[in-house]
Parts: C-alpha cells; sequence; structure tokens
C-alpha cells in the first residue's frame, strides 16, 4: 500500500462511497502510520490524529473500514478529550472502563450499516446496559438517553481497598492519566502489589465496573488522551461546537444511509468558557460611558454653524465627553468556603486582567458573617493570588454586601459557595462565581457563574 498517503486509505474511500457526508468526517481527521515498534493495536486515536499499527494492513477491508469508522466517531464525539475533561472534575478516572464505555456508544452508533464490519470481541451499548445495569430496551432508545458520561458514572462503583487509603489521591495521582503506573485506573501492574496499591488508596472493582471490564477484556484500548491541557478553553468550545455542527450536517446530508444511527445522546455540546463569560459581564459592567456634556456642542451641530440647509436655526445639540470616573468594580471572597488552589489562580489571574484592561479601581472585601479584611487596589495593581481560604464557619452576605455599597461599585463579583443568606439586594449588578461543586446550589439574585 505504499502508493496511499495512509493505511486508511481505501478505507475512507469506501465509507465517502457508501455514506458521502458521515464518510466525509474521515476528512477533518489526521491520519498518521505508526513506525514498527509502537503498532501494538491496528488503529488508535488522540482525538485528532487517527494512528494506523502495521496490523491494520492484515484485515480484511470491511473490517478496515469498520475501525476507522469507529475511530472517526470517537474523534467526532471528542471522547479523549471528554476523558481529561471528566479526570479533571471528579479526579480518578478509570481509563479502561471509560474507554469500554465509549467503544459501546460508538459501536451500537454503527451496528446497523452491513458495508463495514465490527470486530467479533466489539461491545455494544445495549448489551452493555443490561449486563451491568439489568436495562432492557431498544437500541436507538438508548442511544437517545445515554451519553458517555452518564454512562461511566453510572458503572464506576471502584472502592477503596478494604484496608487502605481514605480515597483521596495527591494531585499528581488522579485524573485521567496515562495508566503508566496503574492498568486502568486503580488495579495495580505487574510491579505493584495489592498491598501497596491498598495503601496508596488505589481503588477495586464493585461488581457494576467488573462486569464491564470484563465484558471488554478483549477489546484493545484505542483512547489515548494525550495532553491537551494547555489548549486554551475558548479553543476546546470552538473545537467542540465545530464537530457538533458537522455531525449534524453530516447527518443530515445521508439520511437513510448516514453512518450515524440516529442523532445520539453523545453527540459533544459546546459549553462557553467561564473565563469568557465572565469578561463579557465585567466589560459591558465596567466600560467607561460617555457622559452629556452641555457645555460644548456637538460635532454636527459646529459643522453646519447651528443652521439647516434652509438657513433656520438649529436648537442645540449637546456634545459628548469622555467619562471621567474610573470605573470600580468589587470582589467580595467568601473565605468560608473552600475553592482549590489552582482555580483560585485562575480565577485571580483573570479578574486582574480585566481590572487592568479596563483601567478599573478594584476594591477587595473579605469575610464570611461579618466584613474581615476591605483592600483598594488602583487599575491594574491588584493581587488576588496571596489569598488564603480557610474554610468553614458560617456565612451572611448581608454585611459583605452592604460594605460594598459603601464603594459605589459599577459591578460586584462574589466568590463564594452560596451557603448563607443575602438580606439586602442591591441596585448594581452581582455575579455569584462559585467552584463546579456548588454548581446546583441557587443564586438569590444576579447572575450565578460554574468556575470549571
Amino acid at each position: 500500500m505504499a502508493e496511499y498517503l495512509h493505511r486508511g486509505t481505501r478505507a475512507i474511500q469506501r465509507m465517502v462511497e457508501y455514506a458521502p457526508s458521515t464518510g466525509g468526517l474521515a476528512l477533518w481527521v489526521r491520519h498518521e502510520n505508526l513506525p514498527p515498534g509502537e503498532d501494538a493495536t491496528p488503529v488508535a486515536t488522540d482525538g485528532n490524529t487517527i494512528f494506523y499499527g502495521g496490523g491494520f494492513e492484515r484485515l480484511a477491508l470491511p473490517a478496515q473500514v469498520g475501525l476507522v469508522a469507529h475511530e472517526v466517531l470517537h474523534i467526532a464525539l471528542r471522547h479523549p478529550q471528554r476523558l481529561r475533561d471528566l479526570g479533571s472534575l471528579v479526579g480518578d478516572v478509570d481509563v479502561q472502563l471509560f474507554n469500554i464505555c465509549a467503544d459501546a456508544i460508538v459501536n451500537s452508533t454503527l451496528g446497523h450499516l452491513a458495508w463495514l464490519t465490527l470486530p467479533p470481541t466489539a461491545v455494544h451499548l445495549e448489551k452493555l446496559l443490561a449486563v451491568a445495569l439489568s436495562i432492557s430496551q431498544p437500541v436507538e432508545k438508548s442511544l437517545l438517553e445515554w451519553d458517555v458520561e452518564r454512562l461511566y458514572r453510572a458503572i464506576d462503583d471502584r472502592r477503596i481497598g478494604a484496608r487502605g487509603g481514605s480515597g483521596r489521591q495527591s494531585r499528581h495521582q488522579r485524573g485521567g492519566g496515562d495508566g503508566a503506573s496503574q492498568d486502568g485506573g486503580g488495579r495495580p501492574n505487574s510491579e505493584q502489589s495489592l498491598e501497596e496499591a491498598r495503601r496508596q488508596g488505589a481503588r477495586e472493582d464493585g461488581p457494576r465496573s467488573a462486569q464491564v471490564r470484563a465484558l471488554g477484556a478483549d477489546m484493545a484500548r484505542d483512547l489515548r488522551p494525550g495532553s491537551d491541557s494547555k489548549i486554551a478553553p475558548e479553543r476546546e468550545a470552538e473545537e467542540a461546537r465545530a464537530w457538533s455542527e458537522r455531525i449534524v450536517r453530516a447527518h443530515a446530508g445521508d439520511g437513510a444511509h448516514s453512518m450515524l444511527r440516529t442523532l445520539i445522546a453523545d453527540v459533544p455540546h459546546a459549553r462557553t468558557p467561564w473565563e469568557q463569560v465572565l469578561r463579557v459581564q465585567l466589560a459591558h459592567s465596567l466600560a467607561p460611558q460617555p457622559g452629556i456634556s452641555w457645555s460644548r456642542p456637538a460635532r454636527s451641530w459646529i459643522a453646519n454653524q447651528g443652521r439647516s440647509a434652509s438657513g433656520r436655526r438649529l436648537p442645540f445639540t449637546p456634545g459628548f465627553s469622555a467619562s471621567k470616573v474610573v470605573p470600580r468594580l468589587v470582589l467580595i471572597v467568601d473565605v468560608s468556603g473552600s475553592i482549590e488552589d489552582q482555580l483560585m489562580q485562575r480565577f485571580a489571574r483573570e479578574i486582574e486582567a480585566i481590572s487592568r484592561r479596563l483601567e478599573a479601581a478594584l476594591v477587595l472585601i473579605i469575610g464570611d458573617d461579618q466584613v474581615r479584611s476591605v483592600q483598594r487596589f488602583e487599575p491594574g495593581r491588584s493581587d488576588l493570588a496571596g489569598i488564603e481560604f480557610h474554610g468553614g464557619g458560617g456565612t451572611d452576605f448581608t454585611p459583605l454586601l452592604e460594605e460594598a455599597g459603601r464603594h459605589t461599585p459599577d459591578v460586584v463579583v462574589v466568590l463564594t459557595d452560596l451557603d448563607g443568606p443575602a438580606k439586602l439586594r442591591p441596585r448594581w449588578p452581582v455575579i455569584w462565581a462559585v467552584p463546579e461543586s456548588c454548581a446546583e446550589a441557587v443564586a438569590p439574585f444576579g447572575r450565578k457563574l460554574t468556575l470549571s
């Protein structure tokens, strides 16, 4: 196959022949042949590229098409990126279990096509639901109800070993890692004894996890989460939005011949990053507004010398002058809450950048059930990185909001867990910035912004 650019060329041609629109999704994907020694699996993906091993060439064409279509849908549905994102939210994600869940959704999505074949060991969503969750329903209904995150959370019942640990792991041990020290996110590998794994807080399979792991034991792990943590959240959201639109358009274009059995629940949904929402909201509230100046006529009035084209005298038209007032942002930090250091640093950098760019003065109010500290900063001179969250204690937002009102703010941002009363409803806009763990809390008024 030296005449082809990569080993999957013939399979893609077949996909485009039978399903021009959904098969054409493969043309948005990068393709790369793996060199000898790195090609243990026929195909794999990191969410952007499909990697072809040497064994891929030895497969029959329908089997090649099945594998390429499988990987294309992994990329279109952004499964590797969502594996990484889920790890950042819940801490400990079992890569193998997540891979089986993602494979089950993709295999059931492709299962209606006669012009490709899936591996005989392929796990389908309807079988996984029946075995692990005792749910028996048509595949179309399952695809409309289950996304990969919901499916993973439903089957992940792993627990801490009988004689080990508290379940809390250090930050370098958590997340959707590459499995270098553990096989499948918690089971000890050949170099690690069970006792050592228990001491380190490793998790052991519960009944559902064990059943799913056994169900997918013969499947190759084809998701490689990679390390895309440096990609800007705005770019991540834009890519998710682009793939969602491509899937919808392609499915509509192919109709009954679509590679997608139905518009599945697992289609990626773009979520605007909280940084972007915060920037837009604060920019709208803090941007200097021009004021009317009755001592200065408008330029159009001067240009016409105060008269109309017929020579009649025009009424005086006031001009505009730049606002002399420096916009003021008040930041209230509820120190009774608990926010991770990394999230606090991101939030602090964002607030500092916004106040510097908009030349806004910043008033920092720290408190819980009463005001503990008030600090004032000139535009661009704030230093929020050193704020300490002590945790515990009660909160009453009333005295904190009363103190904010004394500084005539243009907008107030409250960094909190929303656990406390607010008896004062101010006239100025309020943004409640809460961590992901408090996303379900209800704000008493204003706008709630979830920091994730």
